[in-house]
């Protein structure tokens, strides 16, 4: 039997095609402790929502629809699992016992050296980890996000060292992340991990708007338009030229 442990569930989607490799069962935590600007998911932040599960829950709600996730797995995302550690390493560590792909969206933000070993714990049973890096510049990234850079790249650093994959995620927002010199930046801050399988650079959207008003919120970036795929496609080619010029000793 799978641990009894409880964590806070924001909402599951049965059948995710984005985050992670194939179908997948989308677990979305509830709770994060940044607030980025272009964020489309306020309704994640408060760590007091949702609704409590555990690990057998979750998993046997996959195991109803698990013939559709060949090829594919379970993804943690939220709102920050990280937040919840001890939760999100049970549900890993019972899904690999089942053989079943783990894959976990994060910030990284709330890593901490001095908390190694139970991230290691977690690391020994993460099959991918799509690690999104919001911004290159610490100052950039304290002004995106509300919070340093340094433990995110503390993350990076110490998925790379225990082997764990990760495919880089970086969106990109019309005047704050879309310059050459962020992009060529960003390429540099990640060519040296040596575990970094890929790179999704995705176009800002406004989709997440009407969450805001639901909750009474204003809308942070007013006035942004949405960024055309096209764009997010050049951004992506500036990266990947960093990684290559950094990585061959031209840069």
């Amino acid at each position: 039997m799978a641990p009894c442990e409880k964590g806070r569930i924001h909402s599951i989607e049965s059948f995710g095609t984005v985050d992670g490799p194939g179908v997948r069962m989308v677990v979305f935590f509830q709770g994060c402790p940044m607030r980025c600007l272009y964020c489309h998911n306020p309704d994640t932040w408060s760590v007091d929502g949702g609704c409590e599960m555990t690990v057998d829950e979750i998993l046997s709600a996959y195991e109803r629809n698990k013939s559709f996730y060949r090829g594919g797995g379970l993804t943690a995302t939220g709102g920050e699992p990280l937040l919840q550690l001890p939760f999100l390493t049970a549900l890993f560590r019972a899904a690999r016992q089942k053989g079943i792909h783990t894959c976990l969206d994060t910030s990284g933000i709330v890593y901490r050296p001095d908390r190694r070993a139970e991230f290691d714990a977690l690391f020994a049973c993460t099959d991918l980890v799509l690690l999104d890096v919001k911004h290159a510049d610490p100052e950039g990234h304290k002004h995106l996000t509300g919070h340093g850079q340094a433990p995110v790249l503390a993350f990076a650093r110490a998925l790379s060292e225990a082997g764990v994959p990760l495919v880089v995620r970086h969106v990109v927002v019309p005047g704050l992340t879309d310059s050459e010199e962020e992009l060529r930046a960003l390429g540099r801050l990640i060519a040296p991990l040596r575990t970094l399988k890929g790179l999704e650079v995705l176009p800002y959207h406004t989709m997440g708007r009407a969450k805001y008003d639901a909750l009474g919120l204003a809308y942070p970036l007013e006035g942004v338009p949405p960024l055309e795929q096209t764009q997010a496609h050049r951004a992506r080619g500036i990266i990947l030229e960093e990684i290559r010029r950094v990585r061959t000793g031209e840069g």
